[in-house]
């Protein structure tokens, strides 16, 4: 498939400091894609550059297969900041009428827009009365106008509570799934970690990192840490099977390389019932996070 979004060899400077230089990626239709950075490190530039809004300095883009910032690339990108403000004295259906009639839409839509994203019963309430969380929806009801092809989000989740942040990722998955790409900027890494095809990390203006979580966690070659509850927590047998355990809390800790994990596995069950529990947990993004970035001299 013809990626949505495709940027080539991407350099940004001012002033003849470069926010980015020779950055490459592309994102696919359906793909749901996030991307990471310290601040400063050219995320804000990068999703600018895609919008129109700035030139790259150097390089090639395409956005849904034209020049970003024209009239074509507007009609199908969607943009959500992370903070939107919209007329307090207007209702929640009133905005959204009015973003339909600018976008050449029927105002009757703006109903559907709004059960969408969870809002139906606010609708005819002023949006002066409003969460943040809830001016949020509205903002993402707005970019789902025209149903567009590629969705560029900043912090999206920002002010949402748990559950909102829950329902907002299923409708993330929801438009991935009818095609829509999507490239959404996070501090959140633990929601990105499960809800998203592929991470990019970038740092000082240059991606450091690009891959899926299980492809980013090999490269990485980050420990596994493993917990082993016992039965009983001064049994020899545990302390000479396993004598780089650490107890603590009445548990056993310790950490090994991916490469040897199965081999530290095996010779956990090999203990048969001593074993009451086993958690093994993977090295998280956000582990992974600090080793790209660091690795860059963060």
């Amino acid at each position: 498939m013809t990626p949505t979004l495709t940027i080539s060899a991407l350099t940004r400077r001012f002033a003849g400091v470069a926010a980015l230089t020779d950055v490459t990626f592309s994102v696919a239709p359906g793909e749901r894609v996030a991307l990471l950075g310290h601040n400063g490190a050219g995320k804000s530039t990068m999703m600018k550059i895609i919008l129109g809004l700035i030139p790259a300095t150097t390089g090639q883009l395409s956005v849904c297969g034209t020049t970003p910032g024209s009239p074509e690339a507007r009609r199908q990108v969607a943009y959500l900041p992370e903070n939107v403000a919209f007329h307090p004295a207007l209702t929640g259906l009133e905005q959204i009428r009015h973003y339909l009639a600018l976008r050449g839409q029927p105002p009757g839509g703006a109903m559907a827009l709004l059960e969408q994203v969870g809002l139906a019963p606010a609708a005819h309430r002023r949006i002066g009365t409003y969460s943040k969380g809830m001016r949020q929806r509205v903002g993402l009801a707005q970019a789902l106008i025209g149903a567009p092809r590629l969705l560029v989000l900043d912090e999206p989740t920002s002010g949402l509570d748990p559950v909102s942040r829950r329902d907002f990722y299923t409708l993330l998955d929801g438009l991935a799934a009818q095609g829509a790409s999507i490239l959404l900027s996070s501090h959140a890494l633990t929601e990105v970690e499960a809800r998203t095809d592929r991470i990019l990390i970038l740092s000082k203006g240059r991606l450091v990192a690009e891959g899926s979580l299980p492809d980013l966690r090999r490269r990485a070659a980050l420990p596994v840490a493993i917990t082993i509850v016992p039965r009983d927590a001064d049994d020899p047998a545990l302390r000479q099977a396993l004598p780089e355990a650490t107890p603590a809390g009445g548990a056993l800790h310790l950490t090994c390389g991916q490469a040897d994990k199965l081999a530290v596995l095996a010779r956990i069950t090999r203990l048969g019932d001593r074993i009451r529990d086993i958690e093994v947990q993977p090295p998280s993004l956000e582990d992974i996070y600090s080793h790209f970035s660091q690795r860059d001299g963060q």
